[in-house]
């Protein structure tokens, strides 16, 4: 049976763009007012500082590494393996470590900044598996995704609801990217009481969960539930609550998405190649209006088929519009199917609101979803993201993605009446 998912599709109306509304509320900023990125405990908790000969710990610093520090209109930014709207980056991660030798066994955060683990809670007969798996005990680690909502309503406003679970997405994304690395398999679960675990893990209105991503071994075993509150720290230096976002993201995080049988992706990339990918991967800002080859693009295509290891599901519709490929007529694609033929870079340039990487990258994606889950969906575009970032890159071109477009008109130009989620171009 279907779950009424009219909620999700509410939320994701009031947060549409058209012309109009981008012209009335221009979202003038003042830069010197961005809260922190980072979040860091107190100096007194306990750390482990990450250690990249160790492997478990290469594993966990792959996740969220910083790997590149730039500044930009006198704003310095630390540019980490997962892209992020407005390099805002309003994700934070916590590991459950079970069973794994040389470290306790407990809940950290993973601390980007300073490359260190920070034990937040020290495990004895509980723990996080009864909020999420009931009745097993995860012998290995159990990576959760939240988000620091205001880092990026700060900029982005309502819409942020958005930006939040597409950079939720992205990151479990990069999990995968370092799981494959490590030849570890995961399993993403979107499905569990998010609002206990908010409360367990006292994250007050300031931070929420996600979703989470499974690596090791199952037991049946049942864990209780933390004995204690963990202590909460602010992820921000300041906070103004936004109760659009606040309620959007209660409302949708008790909806189920669709099933289907876990299966684990088979890629066949170059480990050294493929850790060079990870750690370069870049948003471009401008593409240079030339095409890309055939077997670029169509390599992309065949990665993105491949399955995504979880349970949990919402089936994306990928549409692609082909403005630059040796050997293929531009036009609308979705799939191998050509809708209809036509330059369109003009035109998708405009949609995404007259952003110049739409109009001159070589192919833009469009993902699309009829839902029942709006939390899994949009996070599921945002995997598929990355997985495009890293594919592209791998082959030698770029990759940026587009979270502003005219949603109505969007869906106009694509003929679907299914919401658009997401918009990924590459090219050269």
């Amino acid at each position: 049976m279907r779950q009424d998912n009219s909620s999700g599709k509410a939320y994701h109306e009031a947060t549409k763009h058209s012309y109009l509304s981008v012209q009335l509320d221009p979202n003038y900023i003042d830069a010197s007012t961005q809260p922190i990125a980072f979040k860091v405990y107190p100096k007194f908790y306990r750390r482990v500082k990450l250690n990249l000969n160790n492997k478990i710990h290469s594993f966990i610093w792959l996740t969220s590494a910083v790997t590149l520090e730039k500044v930009y209109n006198n704003v310095p930014y630390k540019l980490r393996v997962n892209p992020s709207a407005g390099a805002l980056y309003p994700t934070e991660v916590y590991v459950q470590i079970r069973g794994v030798p040389d470290i306790v066994d407990g809940i950290y955060h993973v601390e980007v900044e300073n490359n260190c683990l920070t034990l937040i809670y020290e495990l004895i007969d509980d723990g996080l598996e009864s909020y999420i798996i009931p009745n097993k005990s995860i012998s290995g680690f159990i990576f959760f995704i939240s988000s620091v909502y205001y880092r990026s309503s700060w900029k982005y406003k309502n819409r942020s609801i958005r930006y939040c679970l597409l950079d939720s997405g992205h990151h479990l994304g990069a999990i995968a990217a370092s799981a494959y690395l490590h030849e570890r398999d995961i399993q993403l679960i979107f499905d569990f009481d998010k609002l206990a675990l908010n409360t367990a893990l006292g994250f007050e209105n300031k931070e929420f969960i996600t979703a989470c991503a499974v690596s090791g071994e199952a037991q049946d075993q049942k864990v209780r539930q933390l004995r204690l509150q963990v202590p909460f720290v602010c992820g921000t230096d300041y906070f103004e609550a936004n109760q659009f976002i606040e309620d959007s993201y209660q409302t949708t995080a008790c909806q189920t998405s669709q099933k289907q049988q876990l299966k684990q992706p088979q890629f066949d990339f170059e480990p050294d190649k493929f850790y060079q990918t990870v750690w370069n991967r870049r948003s471009i800002r401008r593409f240079r209006k030339e095409s890309i080859l055939q077997e670029q693009y169509l390599y992309v295509l065949q990665k993105l088929e491949q399955s995504i290891p979880t349970e949990n599901f919402e089936e994306v519709e990928i549409y692609s519009v082909v403005h630059r490929v040796d050997g293929m007529l531009p036009g609308l694609y979705k799939g191998a199917n050509l809708i209809k033929t036509g330059n369109f870079s003009e035109q998708t340039g405009y949609l995404c609101i007259n952003q110049a990487i739409a109009r001159d990258c070589g192919v833009i994606f469009f993902f699309v979803c009829e839902y029942t889950s709006y939390q899994t969906a949009m996070q599921i575009a945002g995997f598929l993201g990355q997985r495009i970032y890293l594919v592209s890159n791998y082959v030698g071109i770029q990759c940026s993605g587009i979270g502003a477009f005219y949603d109505n008109e969007t869906q106009q130009f694509l003929e679907t009446d299914k919401d658009v989620l997401y918009a990924m171009a590459i090219g050269i």
